[in-house]
């Protein structure tokens, strides 16, 4: 794996920094975010205008990558629910090593699932330290004060 020549410790060193760095990743790969959801579902596609663009970009969509299931469509292998079947859309089942262990039923805003689904993810031992939500251009607020404009030069002497 490692080049013979490198001491024995940094060999060790560089294994175990591997094996850590990975770590992380497989913990992550354990959990997913299931969506249920289903055609003409007004509730799923204001999910999908305000947060399906930015999900997989943030650190909760790295910890839980999203998967797409029509309501009606049988549960993927090796999935296990603790609750009843979903019933609205959108429900989001958040699953860890296959097995549900939070759930939301409906959207009702951005705020909303953001601040459930990190409580959801904190219970499968997600640091929630650094989320790395979106964050959205902040118009300037009409309130402040405008700089004045600049007075205009004056004019040449003539004489």
């Amino acid at each position: 794996m490692f080049p013979q020549r490198l001491p024995r410790r940094t060999r060790l060193g560089a294994a175990l920094g591997l094996v850590l760095a990975v770590q992380p990743l497989a913990a992550a790969a354990e959990r997913s975010l299931l969506m249920f959801e289903r055609d003409g579902c007004s509730y799923c596609k204001r999910w999908d205008a305000e947060i399906a663009p930015a999900y997989p970009r943030t650190a909760e969509g790295q910890a839980a990558p999203l998967v797409r299931l029509d309501i009606h469509d049988p549960l993927p292998e090796g999935v296990t629910l603790t609750g009843r079947a979903p019933v609205f859309t959108p429900t989001f089942v958040l699953t860890d090593a296959g097995t549900e262990v939070g759930r939301i039923e409906g959207y009702a805003g951005d705020e909303f699932f953001w601040v459930m689904l990190a409580q959801m993810l904190t219970r499968t031992g997600w640091d929630p330290a650094t989320p790395a939500r979106p964050v959205e251009a902040v118009p300037p607020d009409a309130a402040a004060p405008q700089a004045a404009p600049a007075a205009p030069a004056p004019a040449a002497d003539p004489t």
